[in-house]
């Protein structure tokens, strides 16, 4: 198959709108804010507000600089030793902002503000590697070798709360009350508060140039599932980013404290579904073109490569030790790593047919940082091509109850596996793995170093 262009980095979303429009809404007093973002490690927005004249004046063409530690830092944004990307030794210096002009957008949950994310580099304008928009765009690279392209539809489970994430922090996280209190998985009687969130959620979101395809109430108690219409794999990594902003500032408006904890309860399991399907000059790769409901050969390979690739690479889509929780039998969230059609107990599900057939991967956790889990995702995708791997047999039944090989247990046989990953190092690079593998490490020490409620009231009295 002849390979295509590499992605464009700067390529324009559907949401964006030009510079001239920006400078006319400036000039009228609509708008009098920009926050500049790059995504760090954990997949959240960090940067600086601007005076909206002072962005177009200065930042727009001529990019920002900001400390460099925001990629590398635990969630506490701990300065920390050990990443080679900037330490006390290094002074922690800057790195240097670049616009990604095509990702500007109206941000309607902000008054009078406009975002536009940021492509991280040296002051010499190479990228930085570790960056995870940057990581993203040279798996898009890679796969471009075979002459696809993905398109990718995020659907993501969260968990919202009644008070504020002040109140919350007072009362030590305990007696946290859902905003419902039973199952309404697929229930259209939704209480007043929910009601009005969920409006101003899907108002918010389509004023931004990004309409949901649907938002669900889960089988949790406050548990919420939102689903956005497929596209191109970078600009739907940007979107939920902005997404998940949204949901943090309204929930905070209506005195709610939404969580993407992977599991914020004992029983409780928040997942990040990727949709993935493959294109070739506008045409589908993943069915038989003789039979829409049969899987291709490159679609056979695509998911013998996530099947034997994605037990390496779990750092990338649970991150921390609390996404590992999650992995319980019966909770929806796959256990181990199985593939089947229409299938909810595996981790790769295949849904549709024809043009509509696409790979549901279920194994990332509504914590993971998007673009290192579609990242993960895309590497053993381009292993299975590239490898021709066989594909077995599909699970039949309960994927629960059977053998094969295991999502990582925990946080700690994840890091192992991923830092002698053969796969891992040919599809990142050394410095990439370090980097997230020191991460990781961060995150083991920090459980191991501090002793929980649940130890406490298991043990104060009987130890």
């Amino acid at each position: 198959m002849a390979a295509t262009s590499a992605p464009e980095r700067g390529e324009r979303s559907d949401n964006a709108f030009p510079l001239s429009d920006l400078r006319n809404l400036v000039k009228a007093g609509a708008i009098d804010t920009v926050l500049l973002a790059v995504p760090d490690l954990q997949g959240r927005l960090k940067g600086k507000r601007y005076d909206a004249n002072h962005f177009l004046r200065r930042v727009a063409h001529h990019g920002a600089e900001a400390c460099a530690y925001i990629l590398a830092t635990d969630v506490d944004m701990s300065p920390a030793d050990g990443f080679a990307l900037t330490s006390w030794e290094l002074g922690y210096q800057d790195l240097y902002v670049q616009p990604a002009l095509g990702t500007l957008c109206v941000v309607p949950w902000l008054s009078r503000t406009v975002i536009v994310l940021g492509d991280a580099a040296h002051h010499d304008g190479t990228p930085i590697d570790v960056a995870p928009r940057h990581i993203l765009h040279e798996q898009l690279t890679r796969l471009s070798r075979h002459g696809l392209q993905p398109k990718t539809g995020i659907e993501t489970e969260f968990t919202v709360y009644q008070g504020t994430y002040s109140e919350a922090e007072q009362a030590r996280y305990q007696g946290l009350r859902p905003v419902t209190t039973e199952n309404l998985d697929y229930s259209l009687d939704h209480n007043p508060a929910c009601d009005r969130f969920f409006r101003r959620l899907q108002r918010a979101l389509g004023g931004a140039g990004m309409p949901v395809e649907a938002i669900k109430t889960e089988a949790g108690p406050g548990q919420v599932e939102v689903t956005f219409p497929y596209g191109p794999a970078l600009t739907a990594c940007d979107r939920h980013l902005l997404f998940k902003h949204a949901v943090r500032t309204l929930g905070a408006g209506a005195g709610l404290a939404p969580t993407f904890m992977a599991a914020p309860e004992t029983g409780r399991a928040n997942g990040l579904h990727l949709h993935v399907s493959l294109w070739s000059k506008g045409l589908s790769q993943l069915h038989a073109h003789d039979n829409e409901y049969e899987l291709s050969q490159i679609g056979r390979n695509a998911i013998a490569g996530l099947l034997a690739g994605l037990p390496e690479l779990s750092p990338f889509y649970a991150p921390n030790v609390n996404s590992y929780k999650r992995f319980t039998p019966g909770s929806f969230a796959p256990t181990m790593l199985h593939w089947g059609h229409d299938n909810r107990t595996c981790a790769v599900r295949v849904v549709g047919h024809g043009e509509g057939l696409r790979l549901e991967v279920r194994v990332p956790g509504a914590d993971a940082n998007p673009y290192l889990a579609l990242s993960a995702v895309l590497a053993a995708i381009d292993h299975g091509i590239e490898q021709r791997l066989a594909l077995g047999p599909e699970a039949a039944g309960n994927a629960y109850s059977g053998g094969g090989t295991p999502v990582p247990p925990t946080l700690t046989d994840a890091l192992a596996a991923f830092r002698n990953s053969v796969l891992a190092q040919k599809a990142f690079g050394a410095q990439v793995v370090q980097h997230y593998a020191h991460l990781a490490q961060m995150e083991v020490d920090h459980a191991q170093r501090h002793v929980t409620d649940v130890e406490r009231q298991r043990w104060l009295s009987r130890a």
